[in-house]
């Protein structure tokens, strides 16, 4: 028979794979590609301008 204590534990590890499974989930779905696409505008962004300052001299 599952005692309280053990049940409680498996609760808590219950809830902490949950909250870990969605957060890699929201990271790998939002935050990263957010991430991603804004540095390569970065980027594209700076080497314009660099391009641009060269076309000027």
């Amino acid at each position: 028979m599952v005692e309280f204590d053990q049940y409680l534990g498996f609760l808590a590890f219950l809830t902490i794979l949950t909250i870990g499974f969605w957060l890699m989930i929201f990271l790998l779905t939002f935050v990263v590609p957010y991430w991603l696409t804004g540095n390569l505008m970065e980027m594209w962004k700076e080497r314009r301008e660099a391009k641009k300052a060269e076309l000027e001299e």
